[in-house]
């Protein structure tokens, strides 16, 4: 199991398209993915609902747990993805 803590770096946060990027992600890996925002109140980051329930803002420290089979690949992919703002225009 890997759990690092990222800031959520894109001007919008996380909202309904960056969201699904993320969901679509985690979803193709077979380890399980999580998002929250301490390791206390975690969503499942395959899940559409759970990551917009987090209503992660610009500055945000968000806690990703990833466990299961490729899970050192997923937690770096889902950290490529935060970090370069979801691929969104600034």
């Amino acid at each position: 199991m890997l759990v690092e803590r990222v800031e959520i770096v894109n001007k919008l946060g996380i909202h309904a398209r960056s969201a699904s990027k993320l969901v679509a992600l985690a979803k193709t890996f077979p380890c399980r993915v999580k998002i929250g925002l301490s390791e206390d109140d975690m969503q499942n980051a395959k899940s559409i609902m759970g990551v917009l329930k987090l209503a992660a803002q610009r500055g945000t420290k968000v806690v990703l747990i990833t466990d299961g089979d490729e899970e050192d690949t997923a937690m770096h992919e889902v950290k490529q993805l935060i970090a370069a703002k979801f691929d969104e225009p600034e």
